[in-house]
């Protein structure tokens, strides 16, 4: 005859009480043991691919800047010369289709000279330098006006897109990186027997203005008026953007 077990009012065999808790507990462990198989199994069913796209777009505006330097044995002398020569040039700006016209710098410095025990003011050097946007077709011609107008310094001449231009232009370029993404995932899944399921991250790698491009002549000083009208090219600028994208995949069915 079976050992009985006593469990309050009940008596059961003990051999059975074992073998229930012991099917239970198995149960339980198997359980748990699938559970992290397939939540690993599903993240690591998961294809990255980046794609990449650029817009190329005409530089149809001049970002300038330029001033008047002088020099003179006073300061004031200084002074005045290179507000003579500012108000001159300033005026002739005003009247020109310009754009975001505004001073970027006002220095007077004094000369040294070094000759002897103790340095010695010999006088003073001075600037008036300010910056504006133009149309690249009429850079050029106005930059000779200035310079015979009182500018003697061109500090830097660089070119960019107008806003809209760039704007449009980083549209165009994200949609190009989104589908050369979608177009590299649809290739390898293909190749591989394998069918996408959904998209389940997106990360855009933000489409970043082009730097302005430089003039060649940049940081040159000018004495006298050119002879001849100054040749512009403003040249081109490319916007490129990248898309990222995690795609959830499947086998297709046979």
């Amino acid at each position: 005859m079976k050992p009985l077990a006593m469990v309050g009012r009940w008596v059961l065999p003990s051999a059975g009480i074992v073998f229930g808790l012991t099917a239970l507990t198995v149960g339980l462990l198997n359980t748990a043991a699938i559970a992290p198989v397939k939540a690993q199994e599903t993240l690591s069913r998961v294809l990255t691919v980046t794609g990449e796209g650029s817009e190329s777009i005409p530089a149809t505006l001049a970002r300038v800047q330029l001033g008047v330097t002088a020099q003179g044995e006073d300061a004031e002398t200084v002074q005045q010369e290179i507000a003579r020569r500012s108000s001159a040039v300033i005026e002739l700006l005003r009247s020109q289709p310009i754009d975001k016209l505004q001073t970027t710098g006002i220095r007077l410095n004094p000369r040294y000279n070094y000759d002897g025990s103790r340095p010695r003011i010999v006088g003073y050097t001075g600037s008036n330098t300010v910056s504006f946007q133009i149309s690249t077709d009429e850079v050029g011609t106005l930059l000779d006006d200035a310079i015979a107008t009182g500018a003697n310094e061109i500090s830097s001449v660089s070119f960019v897109a107008a806003d809209e231009a760039l704007d449009s232009a980083r549209d165009t370029a994200l949609q190009e990186a989104t589908a050369d993404a979608q177009a590299q995932a649809d290739v390898v899944l293909r190749s591989l027997n394998l069918s996408s399921q959904e998209i389940v991250s997106i990360q855009v790698n933000n489409a970043i203005p082009p730097t302005p491009i430089p003039y060649a002549a940049r940081a040159r000083q000018l004495e006298t008026a050119a002879a001849v009208s100054t040749p512009v090219e403003g040249g081109a600028q490319t916007v490129n953007a990248r898309v990222t994208l995690q795609i959830r995949y499947r086998e297709s069915a046979v």
